[in-house]
């Protein structure tokens, strides 16, 4: 039987071929052996899963740390509120609402009291924290105990910010109760200072004139 014999130009075609494959399957081989070093990070999206994270990659960024909602400014402060203003309506009201009377008034223009928009946002972190698997079983009774019941009676309460807004669901009404004047020691440091020079002159007449005397 006579052997085959391939052109000359298909023969370098095929041992083109044959090339690309072979680094290909070293670039395999060299993907699966980063992987099957690499230890599951903390930071890596597949360690919850007990995969490996790919080397070479940086972590993942963390969450932003909570602040308090009346530090943030503008468009910050507008897309806190309104994800505060949807936990309030949706959850929050529907489920502990209860009635509106004037031992427990509301304000359906809640979020113009700043006072009960720290109050509301302090509970709704509280909440997202001992919801999580981590607060344990008792999470969310611990949440309320400690936040839900102490916050509502203050936000609430006869003689609190909204006493002045609807006490009859039927009734709306809002209105920001004024608060104190600044002390007596902000407004004195907001006052002009004396003219230079003027306590200076004070003294010395008060002392050219003792030296009169």
């Amino acid at each position: 039987m006579e052997p085959v014999r391939v052109p000359d130009s298909r023969l370098a075609s095929m041992q083109a071929d044959m090339a690309k494959l072979m680094d290909l399957a070293a670039q395999h081989e060299r993907q699966l052996d980063d992987l099957s070093a690499a230890p599951p990070t903390p930071d890596s999206p597949f360690a919850a899963y007990g995969l490996p994270g790919f080397a070479g990659l940086p972590p993942a960024p963390a969450p932003p740390e909570p602040r308090p909602i009346l530090e943030l400014e503008d468009e910050e402060y507008e897309d806190e509120l309104d994800a505060l203003s949807d936990w309030v309506d949706d959850f929050l009201m529907r489920v502990y609402g209860a009635e509106v009377t004037t031992a427990a008034p509301w304000c359906e223009q809640w979020q113009e009291h700043a006072d009960v928009v720290a109050w509301l946002h302090a509970l709704w972190l509280a909440y997202q924290q001992h919801k999580e698997a981590e607060a344990g079983l008792s999470g969310l009774f611990v949440w309320h105990r400690d936040f839900l019941t102490h916050a509502m009676a203050t936000v609430r309460a006869a003689g609190g910010p909204l006493s002045a807004c609807m006490t009859d669901p039927d009734r709306p009404a809002h209105r920001l109760l004024p608060g104190p004047r600044p002390s007596n020691r902000t407004t004195s440091a907001i006052e002009e200072p004396d003219e230079p020079g003027e306590r200076g002159d004070h003294g010395e007449s008060g002392e050219l004139g003792q030296a009169s005397g």
